[in-house]
């Protein structure tokens, strides 16, 4: 390999494994399981610092599916069973999880210990979830003694623009179907509504009951002290000790040390994380070959696909948050090439979105509903499902969402932002040359212009088109969930509630995490616990992304591979700052349509984090 190219290789080698996961333990074509020890009674470490996926992309290369939240899921179920294993070692740095994976973790590692296997846990940051993560799950939690215990209970708070934007001259003219669809207030109000400060305080209310039941359920004798520590914080380490958030204070070699003392051996093996995965040097063309997923993962055994759709909805890829969304574009080539493959038997759809485009949406929900009319369609919801999120998940045969998952806001709002005013106080003016004289043509004409409001016929014509998509948005849930549009009516207006509240109202036909979505598809496709898994990119293949065919030669495709580089090098010098960005990409679902044209948006009314 000549020296340009080498550069590359160790970069490569982070994503060469191959993309299926099954229940075999030992170490198999497809990368399915973890290497076998030889011997019994081993320590198993998770190592959690890099956190887990969604989904093998989003980097310069897609990750292993086993590094995935899938694999870590499915990883966790075979140490459960796995009888070599005599304790288990978690590793999280400092990494951190919200409400829904920390409580299904919990579970995981609980299934663990109700296999006799001592769980240990080490940590250098506990917050909300984490906490509620570790008091489930683990029977010995480590806390470095430098380190940090957030646990401070539930608050939102929402940020209101509109007296800014008076001083200034700007105007939101923004409309919204449905009460509770508040998205437009932080720009047309200087508080909330009465009808959205009720949804989202008894949603709020709905998800501290979550949390605190998670984090206590195994601590009966001491639940009341519990959860008043819980929403009592930050804690010095000797004072979450103390108040027994957790049992240890010590460094990460220590809590090992202890773990493997309590397992009885001195043998480790990694399961999950860095240094879990062997991966065998190749060259350029092979590697992007076989991260692209072009090779056969799963000898075409009849099997389950797991489709991560995670981030704001948008149709194409496109400015600095495209890449980390959900585009149609992707997402409708990915169900239909599954839909296709006589050896998916089914798919989970994994869904943790705040909505976006409902055109995206519809091009979403439309491939799903042409999938389960040939095979199982199981959505499983992570964080959220809400709005243009939720009308992709009413897509599916069933839907299982975490106890913490926000679901519903079925509504859409829209408009522009009108910034005509504002110019003027800089004495910058415009006039309307309209082709047609008539009266009131001009203003048609220039409807999206952000110098001037509507006049009163033409906000007319945008309520009448922002009110059929509602509408649209209504009888997609309907068709999706079998039910009567007058009750999915009855239930939307834009409120958000938690999965429980959802189930009632028959949005949501289970209560659980992934592993239980995952057990339904294969039952409703007759396969057995033992069929394949494997997480399937959701996003452009890497080929495609480098602008090539599978028919590519090696040469092609290294010279593409420059090019992107160079793109690539090009994007970072216009967007250095990547932890700004990520704070701004829960703006992204509403953003994202906006600024590609669009005049109305399905999304969560609140740019919101769940932690």
């Amino acid at each position: 390999m000549n020296k340009r190219t080498s550069g590359f290789v160790a970069l490569l080698l982070i994503g060469s494994g191959a993309l299926a996961l099954g229940a075999c333990k030992g170490r198999s074509r497809s990368g399915v399981g973890q290497p076998a020890l030889a011997g019994s009674g081993h320590l198993a470490i998770v190592d959690l610092r890099g956190g887990a996926a969604e989904s093998g992309e989003g980097g310069f290369f897609p990750l292993p599916a086993t590094q995935t939240y899938t694999g870590l899921i499915r990883g966790l179920e075979r140490v459960a069973k796995d009888e070599a294993v005599a304790g288990v070692f978690v590793r999280l740095g400092g990494q951190t999880f919200g409400f829904a994976r920390a409580l299904e973790l919990g579970e995981s590692f609980k299934a663990i210990k109700k296999a006799k296997k001592r769980v240990t846990c080490h940590t250098h940051q506990i917050d909300n979830g984490t906490a509620a993560m570790l008091l489930s799950g683990c029977d010995d939690v480590w806390l470095s003694a430098a380190g940090d215990v957030g646990t401070v209970g539930i608050a939102a708070q929402v940020t209101y623009l509109k007296g800014a934007m008076d001083r200034l001259g700007i105007q939101a003219d923004m409309l919204a179907m449905g009460r509770y669809k508040s998205g437009a207030e932080a720009l047309t109000r200087e508080g909330p509504s009465d009808a959205s400060a009720q949804n989202l305080t008894e949603a709020l209310g709905d998800l501290r009951k979550v949390w605190l039941a998670g984090a206590t359920a195994e601590h009966a004798s001491r639940r009341a002290g519990l959860e008043a520590a819980l929403e009592d914080g930050p804690y010095t380490p000797n004072k979450a000790k103390d108040l027994g958030l957790v049992t240890h204070i010590g460094f990460e070699d220590e809590a090992m040390a202890s773990a493997k003392k309590a397992a009885g051996t001195e043998k480790s093996q990694v399961v999950f994380g860095p240094g879990s995965m062997q991966a065998k040097g190749a060259g350029i063309a092979e590697l992007v070959r076989g991260l692209t997923g072009a090779d056969e993962r799963t000898g075409g055994r009849p099997h389950v696909a797991v489709v991560p759709l995670v981030g704001s909805i948008t149709v194409s890829a496109g400015g600095p948050f495209g890449a980390s969304g959900i585009t149609s574009d992707a997402a409708v080539k990915t169900i239909k090439r599954l839909r296709e493959d006589d050896s998916v038997a089914a798919l989970v759809v994994r869904i943790d979105s705040p909505g976006g485009s409902p055109l995206a949406s519809d091009l979403i929900w439309h491939q799903l509903m042409l999938t389960r009319k040939e095979k199982p369609v199981i959505v499983s919801i992570g964080g959220m499902a809400a709005s243009g999120g939720y009308y992709i998940a009413c897509a599916a045969d069933k839907i299982v969402a975490a106890e913490s998952a926000i679901v519903g806001s079925i509504g859409v709002f829209g408009g522009k932002i009108v910034i005509g005013g504002a110019l003027e106080k800089f004495g910058i003016t415009s006039h309307t040359f309209p082709a047609n004289p008539e009266p009131g043509k001009g203003a048609r004409a220039l409807y999206l212009s952000p110098l001037t409001p509507w006049d009163d016929a033409t906000r007319e014509r945008v309520r009448e088109s922002m009110q059929r998509i509602y509408d649209l948005f209504v009888e997609r849930v309907a068709e999706g969930r079998k039910m009567p549009k007058e009750k999915i009516y009855a239930t939307a207006e834009g409120a958000i509630f938690l999965a429980q509240t959802g189930k009632a109202r028959g949005l949501v036909d289970e209560i659980g995490g992934l592993t239980r979505a995952i057990a339904l598809a294969r039952q409703a496709a007759k396969l057995g616990e033992a069929a394949p898994v494997t997480v399937e990119g959701s996003g452009e293949s890497f080929l495609d992304a480098l602008l090539l065919g599978s028919g590519a030669d090696d040469d092609e495709i290294e010279a593409a591979w420059l090019r992107f580089e160079r793109r690539r090098a090009d994007a970072q010098a216009r967007f250095p700052d990547q932890a700004v960005l990520e704070q701004l990409r829960p703006f992204a679902a509403v953003v994202g349509p906006l600024l590609a044209g669009e005049s109305v948006v399905a999304a969560l009314p609140y740019a919101i984090t769940v932690r």
